[in-house]
């Protein structure tokens, strides 16, 4: 149970991060940020992990939880730091009464850091009056956000998981907030609560699912991740004309979420095991691996745009040898430093990373725009990525 002296510590850290997020330009809306300064983070964050300095012996990241039994004053500042803080790795539901250091594991909820939960409540263009559908309850600080800003009336949140739904909803009913809840799979939105006039997914998904436009009222906007198996991310804001219609803008900047599960990459076996039927006779790459795999806006942006040139390949790194792997196909490639340059070696019916040097030629050409100067067009099942100096590059159907 909360002390008095830990909900006035809460008090000032939340004034000190709605401050922040003010400095960062994410809070010009009043009433954002008024529900910033009193929706009270950490009582949706009971325990969560951290990520310590160093690797295992085994390179896996190491994971330390975080409570307030095990370290109060870690606690409380984390909650208010603008950090996503990873609750669920692996679909397991971590026993916080004893909790473990974990190695590794794939984070499959969190508590997304705030300046981002900001930008996707900005960004889709809430307004009072507007009924609202979030994909991805996690611990239900963003929805507790929306209920202080349009009421709890208005809002309804899904997520697959009911463990972490039953979760959020007590902390939810704990701080007065009383939204629409359901185990639902966002990939099928929520019929019973439709038509809504904003979509907002804290997940990501390979395609706009139909049944989200289906569920939005003519004019109405869905602001959702587009992600895929190699990790590559884009945000749109779609605009709505029909159950079948829509269209919007890339946003800019660099944002990853979660894959929606039933849109999580398949397992692809053993890189070795792939490899050993791929040619001897390797040839020289026109492009090195590096634009797509820096740490840079702009790669960050180039694996978006190369995931689409080959939507089922999945990427991984043993060694200096990086391997393509296409479960669907059966194609794979690898491409392994030599001298200045790279030699990559493929096979199968689709040459990976020959499409997606395409791509990268095709880019380049045009002049390298940013996302903001692609649209993404959806007409039921077709949808694709335009620009008008580059071919149309499709996303995948499923």
């Amino acid at each position: 149970m909360a002390t008095p002296t830990d909900e006035s510590e809460a008090v000032r850290l939340r004034k000190t991060l709605t401050e922040s997020l003010a400095r960062e330009g994410v809070l010009f809306d009043p009433g954002w940020r008024a529900a910033v300064e009193k929706v009270p983070r950490h009582l949706f964050v009971p325990g969560f992990y951290l990520p310590t300095d160093r690797p295992d012996s085994d390179g896996l990241t190491v994971w330390e939880p975080v409570t307030a039994e095990l370290d109060h004053h870690r606690w409380i500042r984390a909650a208010y730091s603008d950090t996503t803080l990873i609750t669920q790795f692996d679909g397991d539901e971590p026993d916080w009464e004893q909790p473990a250091v974990r190695h590794g594991g794939a984070p499959t909820s969190s508590s997304t850091l705030p300046s981002l939960v900001m930008r996707m409540w900005t960004d889709a263009d809430l307004q009072d009056g507007h009924r609202v559908l979030e994909i991805g309850t996690g611990t239900g600080y963003s929805t507790a956000l929306a209920c202080e800003r349009l009421g709890s009336d208005a809002i309804t949140s899904i997520d697959t998981d009911g463990r972490l739904l039953d979760q959020a909803a007590a902390a939810l009913h704990r701080c007065g907030y009383s939204p629409t809840l359901a185990v639902a799979d966002g990939l099928y939105g929520y019929w019973p609560e439709a038509p809504v006039d904003r979509v907002v997914t804290a997940c990501s998904f390979r395609y706009v699912p139909p049944a989200l436009l289906a569920q939005t009222r003519p004019g109405g906007k869905i602001l959702l991740t587009i992600s895929g198996w190699l990790y590559g991310y884009a945000r749109v804001l779609l605009t709505v004309t029909d159950e079948q219609t829509a269209q919007g803008p890339l946003l800019p900047g660099t944002v990853s979420f979660m894959a929606a599960r039933t849109h999580a990459a398949p397992a692809c076996g053993n890189p070795t095991h792939w490899a050993a039927d791929l040619p001897e006779r390797p040839r020289v790459a026109r492009h090195r691996p590096e634009r797509i795999s820096d740490p840079t806006e702009q790669a960050f942006h180039l694996r978006f745009l190369a995931q689409c040139a080959v939507p089922h390949a999945q990427m991984t790194v043993m060694g200096d040898v990086l391997h393509l792997i296409d479960v669907v196909t059966g194609s794979a490639a690898t491409l392994t430093p030599a001298g200045d340059g790279w030699q990559v070696r493929e096979a199968g019916a689709v040459k990976l990373w020959e499409r997606i040097e395409t791509v990268l030629d095709a880019y380049d050409m045009a002049g390298r725009p940013a996302p903001q100067a692609f649209r993404l067009e959806v007409a039921g099942e077709d949808q694709r990525l335009r620009h008008p100096r580059l071919p149309d590059l499709p996303l995948p159907r499923q």
